[in-house]
């Protein structure tokens, strides 16, 4: 089996929390995650998060932070203003100390923007750079993987190119036999047990990354039933956060390198 072959050689698996909030963070990492994804609005799919969030989180934590740089919801097809603001995000998080970015621009026909991934690039330095699910939206993601090899990125985080990680696991496999170690391709999107178990035996994946979340019932007592602050449907008394016992639940499926 994959799984037994992995364990002959110290393979080192990796456990990422996407966070929105000091709260999760705190809980990602008393679950056992080695690392978190740090955004805001994690409930419409992840945009950039303050920087006083980040260190915030810095205050109480020493765990890895990768931030999420995405100036707002919607495609990865990016304006001139949109680049120059995540540049000034990178720059802003690497002096702050951030060990990672996340990010993912594509051009119009579905392809990998290189142009602009290299631009962004250019600014981070040292840190570590993961291409974000904007890769599912990529029109040939074996394609992408080479051009994300070229670019120096060292991660690419991917459900397969679907809705999750399960119904994604075959093009999973295939990238991750396709990155022939010189790239980390990290299972995201429906992360639980039952799928980094599946995931373990059927693939050679060792990065996963996954929320955890579970929802915490806000203590307002009076609460107007007729305005929605929000996304109309979502209730406004209702708070996602990232469950320890979640994130405990995957890492002990994970052996320590």
């Amino acid at each position: 089996m994959i799984l037994e072959n992995k364990l002959k050689h110290d393979t080192n698996y990796i456990l990422e929390c996407c966070v929105d909030s000091v709260e999760s963070a705190l809980a990602a990492k008393e679950g056992g995650a080695d690392r978190l994804e740090l955004c805001s609005n994690l409930v419409i799919g992840g945009t950039s998060p303050s920087l006083a969030l980040f260190r915030q989180i810095r205050e109480h934590t020493d765990i890895r932070i990768h931030v999420l740089l995405r100036p707002r919801f919607g495609d990865f097809l990016y304006t001139g203003h949109e680049l120059s603001i995540i540049e000034k995000e990178i720059r802003m998080f690497r002096e702050a100390g951030a060990e990672g970015i996340v990010i993912g621009c594509l051009k119009s026909d579905g392809s990998l923007d290189c142009d602009a991934m290299s631009r962004l690039i250019d600014h981070a330095g040292q840190m570590s750079i993961t291409l974000h699910r904007a890769f599912d939206m990529c029109k040939e993601p074996l394609h992408a993987l080479e051009e994300a090899k070229s670019l120096g990125i060292h991660t690419i985080l991917t459900s397969g190119c679907q809705p999750s990680c399960l119904e994604g696991i075959d093009l999973l496999g295939q990238l991750s036999e396709c990155a022939d170690g010189k790239i980390s391709i990290m299972a995201g999107a429906g992360i639980n047990s039952n799928a980094v178990q599946a995931l373990l035996e059927k693939t050679s994946i060792t990065a996963f990354h996954m929320s955890g979340k579970k929802i915490r019932e806000s203590q307002m007592q009076f609460r107007n039933p007729t305005v929605s602050m929000g996304i109309p449907g979502m209730s406004e008394y209702e708070i996602w956060e990232t469950d320890s016992a979640e994130i405990a639940s995957v890492r002990k499926l994970l052996p320590k390198g």
